[in-house]
């Protein structure tokens, strides 16, 4: 296999999702709670379907409102996002909002590929959006839209571009967003594609391409830069300023981050990197931190290799193709329903619908557990306000909820 091309066809099973890196650590705050460790063993889990009477159109993210247990929002790879009633019985949703005529989902890895509420949603109106538009031969588009005077959707013609990123390539285009604990907007990118990132993107900080950025776009239009960026003094790269490193990162060396998301207890950034053509991985995200590729994929040496270097920070796991071949970040468990799954990260596997745990605190290439097959083509996972967990199929569109299995 030459690279794990996100390539999502609306019912093929064997389709594969996106691209990898290397990791460990925290968000960069100063601080952590206190949390009782998480069980020695995850348990067995399985997933159960809800909302049987709806389906979505290549669904890749679904989130609710800060705050809000009453709606779920889904987005769709065409550019739309649909909203509809938390409501076992529902049977319709509605548009959130359109953008298909100005999103290319056109290849495999391109289209509306994230979102995320303000945190002060819905007194602060806005919500941010990820998506590739048409170039040469995509533009990555992070973009600011409003709600609309009923309140109930987004107005369109709202829309603020806060950055663009030429893509050479059609692949690895990332396009998750998430806000941290300081309210900052966090948004990953892939490394602009093609096999072993041939550019040589991933570990060049003088592009956005293979890196976590983080901007603060609390401001009246456009983003700041946090002061604690590692290359806090260097150029706005989002608006194409190639001088000097770029201010908007946050860590680099990864290959396509898919799925990222904040621990609500430690803050800690987690994400899922998809590999090459060997290993998959989970990285805790540090401030400044370089998670090796493309000099590595995983904890292991790629270009060259041997004697990879030592510098990188390490992966918290990672598992070979014998389990999986395209990983899809998860989060870390924080509901009731599963007491026994507390404070383990719960990931999966797009291609082999698997699902895998990790304790929270495990130091860097501790072993993933199985601990479930849900026969999905995993494409996100979601948490609802009271922390449980939501798997969504990109094949079927369909929406489930990752529960403890039986007792055989």
């Amino acid at each position: 296999r030459v690279a794990s091309s996100f390539v999502l066809p609306a019912l093929s099973v064997a389709a594969v999702l996106l691209a990898g890196g290397c990791g460990g650590g925290t968000s960069g705050s100063s601080s952590e709670p206190s949390t009782p460790p998480a069980a020695d063993t995850a348990p067995p889990l399985e997933v159960i379907r809800l909302f049987p009477g709806l389906t979505f159109a290549n669904p890749v993210s679904l989130a609710q409102a800060p705050g809000d247990g009453s709606r779920w929002f889904v987005v769709e790879k065409r550019g739309v996002v649909r909203v509809f009633a938390n409501d076992p019985g529902v049977a319709s949703s509605e548009v959130f909002i359109d953008i298909s005529d100005q999103v290319d989902q056109s290849f495999g890895e391109s289209g509306l590929l994230g979102m995320a509420f303000h945190p002060a949603f819905p007194s602060t109106p806005e919500v941010y959006v990820s998506y590739t538009a048409p170039g040469a031969p995509l533009v990555s588009r992070v973009a600011r839209f409003r709600l609309d005077s009923t309140g109930t959707a987004l107005d369109p013609s709202t829309e603020e571009v806060l950055l663009e990123i030429d893509q050479p390539r059609t692949n690895h285009n990332g396009g998750d967003l998430a806000f941290g604990p300081s309210g900052f907007l966090y948004a990953s990118f892939g490394d602009g594609g093609g096999s072993g990132d041939p550019d040589e993107n991933a570990q060049d900080t003088g592009n956005l391409l293979g890196s976590i950025i983080r901007i603060d776009v609390d401001t009246r239009s456009g983003y700041e830069i946090p002061a604690g960026n590692p290359f806090a003094s260097g150029s706005l790269c989002g608006n194409r300023l190639f001088t000097g490193s770029c201010a908007e990162i946050f860590a680099w060396g990864f290959r396509n981050p898919w799925r990222m998301s904040f621990d609500p207890a430690t803050g800690r950034l987690w994400l899922g990197d998809v590999g090459q053509n060997a290993w998959e991985e989970i990285d805790r995200v540090e401030l400044g931190g370089n998670y090796g590729w493309n000099v590595r994929e995983g904890a292991h040496c790629f270009d060259p290799p041997t004697d990879c270097g030592t510098s990188f920070l390490e992966p918290v796991t990672e598992y070979d193709r014998a389990a999986g071949q395209s990983v899809t970040g998860g989060h870390v468990y924080r509901g009731g329903a599963v007491p026994g799954l507390v404070g383990w990260y719960v990931f999966g596997d797009f291609v082999s619908g698997a699902l895998f745990a990790v304790r929270e605190d495990s130091q860097p290439t501790a072993p993933a557990q199985p601990v479930g097959n849900t026969g999905l083509n995993i494409s996100t996972f979601a948490v609802d306000t009271n922390g449980e967990l939501l798997v969504v199929d990109y094949a079927s569109g369909s929406i489930h909820q990752v529960v403890a299995a039986p007792d055989p």
